[in-house]
């Protein structure tokens, strides 16, 4: 289903709103109904079944931008959010030579990597989010766009004993969309993208105290295959999850368009929902 968004930023399509002292307000997704969707689970994970290359990618965070927005997965409808740490929102620090994120990146809807799950590939359960997505096209994206992307590759991080699985991706529209079909690909026309990412992914959390992070696979990228069976097992997973088959733990379910879900509501359930939240949440001192 065609889907379209309510950005509640000032200006979301500009990526200098994170150069501001401001935080970015919520996300939320409308169908072209004019219905409040999830962005986790509402919209659909493939583009059109008979292509099996081609994925919808929620963009969270723009390329060269700091501000860590998020699909809040606990939250009704998972509004796309900035994520805040003791009372202050999260930015990304800048890791030499980089300014912010290196590629727009973001999260396919409708997968899921299960905590509970050990991952047969890497031994360690999963990080109890949807998957990521680095998107590497030539297009500075805005949180909220949902794009069409091939994927091309995979590498997979563990975050303090986590799987957390890196998926490496281009935009279908991308005007050089079409010399990209695997991971070697990316070597060959964007020479030193994927040690840049290797590099990005060590370090970006040792600003805030945290260790570097490691590698499965001593850091190797894996091929478009590859990546196809993680997206087809991370979906399985949320499949399970929103029909009430797993431990979904804090995850919220709701959803708008999944049939058989017993976490479905209606469209004017929805937006009760959202209402009630946003009556309910204090506004931050630095949203004007």
């Amino acid at each position: 289903a065609q889907t379209k968004f309510l950005h509640s930023s000032h200006n979301p399509s500009s990526p200098d709103m994170d150069q501001h002292p401001l935080i970015r307000k919520n996300i939320r997704p409308l169908n072209v109904a004019g219905h409040y969707i999830s962005p986790f689970h509402d919209i659909p994970l493939k583009v059109d079944s008979k292509k099996e290359n081609l994925f919808n990618m929620v963009v969270e965070i723009p390329r060269w931008t700091n501000a860590k927005m998020e699909i809040a997965t606990q939250e009704p409808l998972n509004p796309i959010k900035q994520d805040v740490k003791d009372g202050k929102p999260r930015f990304t620090a800048n890791i030499f030579p980089y300014k912010g994120y290196i590629w727009n990146y973001g999260a396919l809807p409708q997968t899921w990597e299960d905590p509970h799950q050990k991952d047969k590939s890497t031994n360690c359960c999963g990080d109890n989010d949807p998957i990521d997505v680095c998107e590497i096209g030539s297009k500075v994206l805005s949180p909220g766009e949902v794009i069409h992307v091939k994927i091309l590759g995979i590498l997979a991080l563990i975050d303090e004993g986590e799987t957390d699985w890196k998926l490496i991706a281009i935009n279908a529209n991308d005007p050089e969309a079409s010399k990209f079909h695997d991971i070697d690909d990316v070597r060959k026309f964007k020479p030193g993208y994927l040690e840049a990412t290797i590099n990005w992914l060590t370090y970006y959390k040792v600003p805030e105290g945290k260790p570097e992070n490691k590698f499965a696979f001593n850091g190797e990228f894996k091929n478009k295959a590859f990546a196809l069976e993680v997206i087809k097992s991370t979906h399985e997973c949320w499949k399970a999850m929103l029909m009430k088959k797993c431990d979904r733990g804090a995850i919220n379910c709701t959803n708008v368009q999944v049939c058989g879900s017993p976490f479905h509501c209606t469209p004017e359930k929805a937006r009760s929902l959202v209402e009630s939240v946003s009556s309910k949440c204090p506004r931050h001192p630095l949203i004007v």
